[in-house]
């Protein structure tokens, strides 16, 4: 639909919503129309609560109320763009995968669902609204690997240059903290927008000389992906982050501030928070040899009775009434391992998407799994048998990819997010946060 339409289509529908619901758009008003969907003032509002705790326990300054609050609309319009995109392409995360995140991410805090529970409660957070902010955050990421996935080809020629330098470099490398503040400018910005952000980087950067808090500005005023984290990138390594990051920093101190530096997104303004050492060591591989049954819910088959068809399974495995190899060269609808009785062979767990990687790692060498869920369907798993190996080269070329793809990522995703938001829909309703179209 071109974008006209769309704009009077939606004016049609806004006006007949206020006209039909005025008392409820007084409760919980309009702010802003993205593409077919709408954000409301409460999930401006819970978000801008959410980033206030946060600052509050790490002890960070905020900015003004309003650049915090058209800062978190900004991060609001990208999630609602990229959630229609996922319900459009048919994504979709079940009950059961979402409670498998979850429990890992009790276990990850050593912590048990229940305390799990009374800590969000302590911070003001419902369980419900927790659990749809992690299916937003597994479904956003699964969004993300597809869309980007494909833009990203890496040759074994780098993989090799990469391996070289590491070993140059050794293992004992730096890792940073890196901020940056990113000041958007179109792909063929005028002479008139190049001046402005000129003019507002060096406005910024003087203000970062004299005491400035960057976090603080960071929220106010960046365009990045990390701008409601102060700009925060994390810990990272030289290899580890965007090649534009990288040629900055590594010649810089901590506390220094880096800049403007041009991109093919705008202006950036760096920081290093923080500088580490990163000790060398051996690296052991650990893979495992697993055998599985999947079964692939359909319209013939539900979720439930693929959970329960996999049960029956595991009881009569368990009693010694049938092979799990047997059931899976008759059931199992992975044909590359169901001709081999579900053998899956030799492999690292991390080859393996996180449910499946996760569940494989946690049992014992000759354990059967419980039936689990993960995107390709429903999975019960045998632990045949685990090896470790020396595996510090192999390693090192595995981490030589991850290093590439993992800052090839970061770039074209920030890429991805500006093309979508380039092709959308977007009117700012509520006339406090902005004017028009975005």
């Amino acid at each position: 639909m071109k974008k006209r339409c769309k704009q009077l289509l939606i004016a049609a529908c806004l006006g007949l919503l206020s006209t039909a619901s005025h008392a409820v758009e007084m409760l919980d008003k309009v702010v802003a129309v993205v593409d077919k969907d709408v954000v409301l003032e409460s999930q401006l509002a819970g978000l801008v609560d959410q980033v206030k705790n946060s600052a509050k326990a790490a002890g960070q300054s905020l900015p003004d109320e309003q650049a915090l609050r058209k800062q978190a609309l900004e991060r609001l319009i990208l999630e609602s763009l990229q959630l229609q995109l996922a319900e459009r392409l048919g994504l979709r995360i079940t009950d059961t995968q979402l409670e498998q995140a979850i429990a890992n991410v009790a276990r990850s805090e050593g912590k048990t669902p229940e305390q799990l529970r009374s800590g969000l409660a302590a911070q003001g957070i419902t369980y419900g609204q927790f659990r749809e902010q992690v299916r937003n955050e597994i479904l956003l990421s699964e969004l993300a690997r597809n869309q980007v996935r494909r833009r990203i080809n890496i040759s074994d020629q780098e993989v090799k240059q990469v391996v070289q330098m590491i070993k140059e470099q050794g293992q004992n490398q730096n890792r940073y903290r890196v901020g940056n503040i990113l000041l958007p400018l179109p792909g063929n910005p005028s002479t008139a927008q190049l001046r402005q952000a000129s003019s507002q980087a060096e406005t910024l950067i003087k203000q970062l000389k004299q005491g400035a808090d960057f976090r603080q500005l960071a929220i106010a005023n960046s365009a990045g992906p990390k701008a409601l984290e102060g700009g925060d990138w994390g810990l990272l390594g030289i290899n580890e982050m965007p090649s534009l990051f990288s040629e900055a920093v590594k010649n810089n101190r901590k506390g220094d501030i880096i800049g403007p530096i041009r991109s093919g997104a705008g202006l950036h303004i760096l920081t290093i928070f923080d500088m580490q050492g990163a000790t060398a060591q051996t690296v052991q591989a650990v893979e495992v040899r697993a055998r599985h049954i999947l079964l692939k819910p359909s319209i013939i088959m539900s979720e439930d009775k693929a959970q329960s068809m996999l049960a029956d399974f595991a009881r009569s495995i368990r009693a010694g009434t049938a092979s799990m190899s047997q059931l899976a060269e008759q059931f199992s609808e992975d044909p590359g391992s169901a001709i081999n009785g579900g053998d899956l062979g030799w492999a690292a767990p991390e080859m393996y998407v996180s449910s499946f990687r996760d569940t494989v790692s946690q049992l014992k060498v000759g354990e059967l799994s419980e039936p689990f869920r993960s995107e390709h369907g429903w999975h019960l798993v045998k632990l045949e048998d685990k090896r470790v190996m020396d595996a510090t080269e192999q390693a090192t070329e595995q981490r030589a990819y991850k290093l590439i793809f993992n800052r090839r990522f970061t770039e074209e995703v920030q890429t991805w997010l500006d093309e979508l938001k380039d092709e959308a829909y977007i009117r700012i309703v509520d006339t406090t946060l902005s004017n028009g179209e975005l």
